[in-house]
């Protein structure tokens, strides 16, 4: 082995592939679920993925680098256009795409619209239809969606999978795979993600700022990383530990004492449960502090979007 790199057998696979699909489709779940880490955050609310995250599936035969990317969407903030700039600008980068549409729900004009805008790039590029979230939907269900889907467009394949479950994931998995060009590894042996910690410990911090919110809460809240840098001062046998200071920010006062809470209650909570996501992905004790700022309307201003990393 030399720089992180194996020999390769010949007839070794590498490339790119990125699921598309509207909001809440369940991209991220079987993304983490290919991957086999969580590399990609998830929750309940639409347009959680804010990045094109990349997850680095490594197997004997192959390496798949799966990109995560928001759900595409009718825009109606400046925030929505630049998020759906990032998937078109993905699709035109990948050697395979993955059309998610869920099982629990009927294929609509949501759908119909990705389609249309798939129909770009599936002469060039292989596109897949997948049905997920297939533990939390009746047979008769996922027949009916297999069917919509398959009327969509002529798909390369089409499967339904799970990734709660693990149903398909590896038939998707060896899909995929077929479909990459041969050539070598594009990252060392071992690495999952390409992602900064910073990026991906922000990530985890706004997953659970998620939790609990409702109606446009979700979409005013992000997160920067103000520093991350090791304690000094710990006794030499204590274990390390890492200070990471951190701003929540939100559009309005309001929203701002909803995510504080009763005596600081939920934003305490929202601590503890990050703290935990960002040890274990990390792999040393966390100090963290957590501040909640307001950034008025910064879905919709460009200075702020730039500070915010859009």
């Amino acid at each position: 082995m030399t720089d992180g790199f194996a020999s390769v057998p010949d007839g070794f696979r590498s490339g790119f592939a990125c699921f598309v699909g509207r909001p809440n489709a369940g991209k991220s779940t079987l993304t983490n679920a290919l991957i086999g880490s969580k590399i990609a955050i998830t929750s309940s609310r639409p347009q959680t993925t804010r990045h094109a995250i990349r997850g680095i599936l490594h197997r004997p035969d192959a390496q798949l680098v799966v990109v995560d990317t928001p759900g595409l969407h009718k825009p109606r903030t400046l925030l929505g256009s630049r998020l759906n700039d990032v998937v078109r600008e993905t699709w035109a980068e990948v050697d395979v795409i993955g059309f998610c549409v869920p099982a629990d729900a009927p294929v609509g004009r949501g759908d119909e619209f990705i389609v249309n805008e798939l129909r770009s790039v599936a002469g060039r590029t292989p596109v897949l239809g997948i049905v997920t979230k297939t533990d939390i939907a009746r047979p008769e269900q996922i027949a009916e969606r297999l069917t919509q889907l398959s009327g969509l467009m002529d798909f390369a394949e089409v499967l339904p999978c799970s990734a709660v479950d693990g149903f398909q994931v590896d038939l998707l998995s060896d899909l995929l795979v077929a479909r990459l060009p041969e050539g070598p590894p594009l990252y060392p042996d071992g690495e999952l993600t390409d992602e900064p910690e910073e990026t991906l410990v922000a990530e985890l911090i706004r997953e659970a700022a998620l939790e609990g919110v409702r109606d446009e809460m979700p979409h005013s809240i992000a997160v920067v990383i103000e520093e991350m840098v090791p304690r000094e001062g710990r006794h030499e046998k204590a274990a390390p530990m890492l200070n990471i200071h951190a701003s929540i920010y939100v559009e309005r006062q309001s929203q701002k004492g909803i995510m504080i809470g009763k005596g600081g209650e939920r934003l305490r909570q929202v601590g503890t449960d990050s703290r935990r996501q960002i040890e274990a992905l990390l792999g040393t004790k966390v100090f963290l502090d957590l501040h909640v700022k307001i950034a008025k309307d910064w879905q919709r201003d460009p200075r702020q979007l730039r500070k915010l990393g859009f």
